[in-house]
């Protein structure tokens, strides 16, 4: 799990001095490629990590790679526990043995580390299923985070999609990704929202302390936005019916936008899709041919009965009878 992972690769980082991207994928069971973003990573989430190219080059902490962990700033134990605590596929091995981590940080930013534990919300499926690429944080995510872990109200200027720009002061309660899109969760006059880290212009702290709502909860708070976002997003529901050897390439075609159910009688598997509109949905669907029956709603079959009539009229070959 990729919180492990990061926690292993600074032990490999502080027992070795310096390790390529090769030598973590052998050691983590891992690909080179994933190696490299793990320890990218890390950098850019403000620890000690650097890149040294060449034929001896590779990967080591700044001074040498043997500082004694417990004796990071408190930037880096920020930024250690916000890309390592947020997993919730964490083991308990890890979170012990991050506790044991804070337990031996000076006590002046004890309480920032811990805060950064729970500040953080990785949700890698974007929207419309898998994120296509992984973007570079935004340029002031960092403060945001910073803010967050403070516990201190920013005045933040920010751009609307509809390219509106306004100010306002916030109460900074949590970051969250959605694949590579990072996410600020505020309570505002205006109640909870959510602001994009890139549409933000400015982020200045106020010293004001952030007045937290009681019992809230970063994770719980973000699988409402999620969930009520995807609603505006996709209203229709289409149930169906899909043969089960394309089960995975529906998984891959609609990502998070398709419920399974059970198996049926005859060995297809009951499925839900959530889509924008019959048209769009509709278009998607036809691609797999008859090994998806759309159930209902019958609009959707009107329309998919439409598209295949339109299919057979253009490809069919020359000299037959063509539908009308």
């Amino acid at each position: 799990m990729r919180a492990d992972r990061l926690v292993a690769i600074l032990l490999m980082l502080q027992s070795k001095g310096r390790v390529t991207a090769a030598e973590v994928a052998t050691e983590l069971e891992i690909s080179e490629r994933t190696a490299r973003r793990d320890l990218e990573a890390l950098g850019m989430a403000g620890l000690p990590v650097y890149s040294q190219q060449g034929r001896n080059g590779g990967w080591q902490l700044a001074g040498g790679g043997r500082t004694d962990l417990s004796g990071l700033s408190a930037a880096e134990a920020r930024a250690l526990f916000l890309v390592a605590g947020p997993s919730s596929s964490a083991t308990p091995e890890l979170r012990a043995a991050l506790r044991k981590l804070v337990r031996a940080l000076p006590e002046s930013f004890r309480d920032h580390a811990e805060a950064a534990w729970s500040a953080v919300v990785v949700d890698p499926q974007g929207w419309d299923g898998p994120a296509a690429s992984v973007r570079p944080p935004p340029p002031l995510l960092d403060a945001v985070q910073q803010a967050v872990v403070e516990g201190q109200q920013i005045e933040l200027a920010y751009v609307s999609r509809s390219r509106e720009s306004t100010t306002r002061v916030v109460h900074p309660l949590g970051v969250a990704t959605k694949g590579s899109v990072w996410y600020l969760v505020a309570d505002t006059d205006a109640g909870l929202r959510t602001f994009r880290v890139d549409r933000m212009s400015a982020v200045e702290p106020t010293g004001d302390p952030v007045v937290r709502p009681d019992s809230f909860d970063l994770r719980e708070a973000w699988s409402m936005i999620t969930e009520k976002v995807d609603e505006m997003r996709t209203p229709l529901r289409t149930s169906g019916a899909v043969d089960q050897e394309y089960l995975g390439l529906c998984r891959m075609m609609f990502g998070g936008r398709l419920s399974i159910g059970p198996t049926r009688a005859d060995g297809r598997v009951d499925v839900e899709l959530r889509g924008h509109s019959v048209r769009a949905l509709a278009g998607e669907i036809a691609g797999l041919g008859a090994s998806f029956e759309v159930l209902d709603p019958s609009e959707m079959r009107d329309e998919l009965a439409r598209i295949g009539a339109q299919l057979v009229n253009t490809y069919e070959p020359a000299g037959e009878t063509r539908l009308q």
